[in-house]
């Protein structure tokens, strides 16, 4: 069995706009979530700038009421607002009672879960012997599952739920995981995506390491830049991306509408190995990574118009073009156009892959191509590809087939090749 899988749902919390329109708009912008973090800097963080979705306790109230959100935490709280406007913008309804949607489930995990909850609840009340203090909900506010969990409660989901884990790589893998499920019949429709929480206790692991940007403080907006000369590092950044994935038998006969075919998927790791380790890519995982998800789309790689990269604005950007050029068998005069949607959004860790995809769908949708900001000056490592960096907003009503990739730590990779919907 091999069910052909479609995207029917999607729902966006990110830093620089919350919902789907607005998103858009934003994309075709431009338009940054990058700001000063004044905590960070009294924290003393040599990043002082983060990518934090803006007035979301506002919009939050329109979800659930004030108990209801006082045992969910920023993590969950983004992750089921996502997935409860995905559900909508399927079609689909929110059901108040009755037996569980047995054909309906949920793939939705985070990179590192809620370090907020753990950093100023958990450890300061057990070390000062309070545990009683903890309250009967703290497992299901920091447990690793607990969006997943969350989500299955609310939309009554009978199918298997369960919150992945893979780094950068989360939501991009959840995306993949949703879809081999569906092919093999294991399910009809999964919710399908990624989120995390903004905690100085996440992000002060990244400034220890000296990964994010420290240069550009005093100018946020211009902080993440991916593929060029002056990045100094990723933005550390926090939100939810969720997509309802479906077979395309269901999905036709609910007359859903249909934003984009998911052609082929591959997931693996480097092993470690050949230059890989814990915080850098293995480059043949990489190219096999890229390879295996264009064979299973079945299509040639000149039939790739767009590529949406992991591109972070870290010292892997250049290796990760050339991966792509190698993957692809193309060079710098015919590279499918390039861009990084976390120019806009900094690095928004299990999130992330989620997010991007979700911008790479609304492109195919819309026939436009987003663009790079803070991109001015090309890395010159690959200065070669600099005419295939898209750098303003481009309409591209042509538009046909995206691969959207990410690579995490841990030599973890996944890749998806999606392919704009048209009626047969």
């Amino acid at each position: 069995m091999n069910k052909r899988v479609v995207i029917t749902g999607m729902g966006v919390v990110s830093p620089n706009a919350i919902g789907l329109e607005n998103f858009e708009n934003a994309l075709r912008l431009g338009k940054s979530g990058i700001r000063l973090i004044p905590r960070l800097a009294d924290l003393k963080f040599g990043c002082q700038i983060g990518a934090i979705p803006q007035d979301f306790e506002t919009i939050c109230e329109n979800y659930f009421n004030v108990n209801q959100q006082s045992f969910m935490s920023d993590i969950v709280q983004y992750a089921s607002v996502a997935a409860i406007d995905a559900w909508r913008d399927a079609g689909l309804k929110i059901p108040e009672n009755g037996q569980p949607d047995w054909d309906s489930g949920a793939i939705l995990g985070s990179g590192i879960s809620d370090m907020e909850i753990v950093g100023n609840e958990v450890v300061p009340k057990v070390n000062a012997g309070k545990v009683r203090r903890l309250g009967t909900r703290v497992v299901e506010r920091v447990m690793g599952s607990g969006t997943s969990a969350r989500i299955a409660g609310i939309l009554g989901l009978g199918n298997q739920v369960t919150s992945n884990s893979a780094a950068c790589s989360t939501g991009t893998e959840a995306v993949v995981e949703a879809t081999w499920k569906i092919r093999m019949g294991l399910a009809k429709r999964m919710v399908a995506g990624g989120a995390e929480g903004a905690s100085p206790y996440t992000w002060s692991g990244f400034d220890s390491m000296r990964v994010l940007s420290r240069k550009f403080n005093d100018q946020p907006e211009q902080g993440s830049r991916p593929m060029s000369e002056t990045a100094c590092g990723f933005v550390p950044g926090a939100g939810a991306g969720a997509l309802v994935v479906e077979d395309l038998e269901t999905a036709l006969t609910r007359g859903a509408r249909i934003y984009g075919e998911i052609l082929g998927v591959m997931a693996n790791c480097g092993g470690h190995r050949s230059g890989g380790s814990m915080t850098a890519p293995n480059p043949e995982g990489v190219q096999r990574c890229i390879k295996g998800a264009v064979l299973d789309a079945g299509i040639n790689t000149g039939e790739i118009d767009l590529i949406n990269g992991h591109l972070t604005a870290t010292s892997a950007d250049p290796s990760e073009v050339k991966n792509w050029a190698i993957a692809l068998g193309r060079g710098p005069e015919d590279l499918p156009w390039i861009h990084s949607t976390k120019s806009m959004i900094g690095h928004c860790l299990g999130a992330t892959g989620a997010i991007e995809t979700i911008a790479s769908v609304l492109e195919l949708h819309k026939g436009f191509i987003h663009p790079s900001i803070n991109c001015e000056d090309v890395h010159p490592q690959i200065k070669a590809f600099e005419d295939r960096i898209v750098r303003i907003c481009m309409s591209y009503p042509q538009l046909k087939i995206i691969a959207k990739a990410s690579f995490g730590f841990g030599d973890v990779n996944s890749c998806l090749i999606l392919k704009r919907w048209r009626a047969e």
